[in-house]
């Protein structure tokens, strides 16, 4: 008797009931787009499309594909498909990646074709050349310079420097030459009891600016007088230039002359000195002479002119000057 429970299906009956074990889940239906993104999109890619690239970008694309189509083999089966030159290599018995020529002389051969070179400037052919020449000329000089010896370096500051020590000297030394001129001319100053004043009030009381001709002073201090002239000449002239051109018209009075007279204002302020405009040859070749030697004739003029010594900064009562050690700066040491 058959158990209730058992029940048999009959023989090439499918069963009804699902196989949940080897149940399979097909793939999701895409979802449906609707007109409103579907418009939304088109519109997109339209813009995407219809966007107009910038130069920039232009040349990065071309860059980009002229490099992609550099690096590609130019033996690539595909190309060479549509090469005419390797269809006849072909013929010959060329094999893609195996030199031309007899094989002592393939060990050493060309396995690619020469690669073209894109030339991105408007330099001429062999420009690249020259420049690479004028960059190894420039490292060359570059390394002889960094050779230079420190030594010597040094020894051209120091020259230097004391090149312009002497030119202050000389200078100095003039300044003495023109104050021992003006106390000569002037007698020297006297107080009300008789005494002559300190150097430094007749110092005071020079003038400024020379009323004799040039030819007429030493030549030893003759330039410093001449460039005073000829920078109070120029201030002078860029003044009248400055003052004309915001001047207004005036008046010109003839009685004009007479008033000045009469109110005693017909000194002028400042006599040019009649010699400037010429040359002086004496004063040029005594500028040409070194610095050393300027220095060494203007200790000299002092002493025997007016017995001074320049670096004992004092003055002596006769020729002999007793108790200066010697002419050089050497000797005052």
């Amino acid at each position: 008797m058959a158990s209730p429970n058992n029940t048999t299906t009959p023989a090439g009956e499918e069963e009804d009931d699902d196989d949940y074990m080897n149940m399979t889940f097909g793939e999701e239906e895409p979802k449906t787009e609707t007109s409103l993104q579907r418009r939304q999109r088109l519109k997109r890619e339209g813009e995407i499309k219809g966007r107009v690239k910038s130069k920039a970008e232009l040349a990065a694309a071309e860059r980009e594909e002229r490099e992609k189509a550099l690096n590609q083999s130019l033996l690539d089966s595909a190309r060479a498909k549509k090469s005419k030159g390797f269809a006849m290599m072909a013929k010959m018995g060329f094999k893609p990646g195996v030199a031309l020529g007899s094989a002592d002389s393939a060990e050493h051969a060309r396995l690619e074709p020469i690669r073209p070179q894109m030339k991105e400037d408007r330099g001429g052919i062999g420009l690249d050349s020259d420049r690479k020449r004028a960059l190894n000329e420039a490292a060359a000089q570059s390394e002889k310079r960094q050779k230079v010896d420190e030594t010597e370096f040094r020894d051209r500051v120091r020259r230097e420097r004391e090149q312009a020590r002497l030119e202050r000297q000389v200078y100095a030394a003039m300044k003495v030459c023109e104050r021992m001129d003006e106390e000569e001319q002037a007698g020297g100053a006297k107080t009300d009891d008789g005494t002559k004043e300190s150097t430094a009030t007749t110092e005071k009381k020079k003038r400024t600016i020379s009323t004799r001709p040039l030819k007429s002073i030493p030549v030893v201090w003759r330039g410093l007088i001449r460039n005073r002239e000829e920078a109070e000449r120029d201030r002078r002239m860029r003044h009248d230039l400055e003052q004309s051109s915001t001047r207004l018209p005036t008046y010109v009075d003839d009685l004009e002359d007479d008033d000045k007279t009469a109110l005693g204002k017909t000194a002028t302020a400042y006599v040019p000195v009649e010699d400037l405009e010429e040359e002086d040859t004496e004063l040029e070749e005594f500028n040409a002479l070194e610095v050393e030697e300027r220095l060494r004739r203007l200790v000299e003029y002092l002493r025997k002119q007016y017995k001074y010594c320049f670096w004992c900064k004092c003055g002596y009562p006769d020729e002999t000057m007793e108790g200066c050690p010697g002419l050089t700066e050497e000797d005052h040491d």
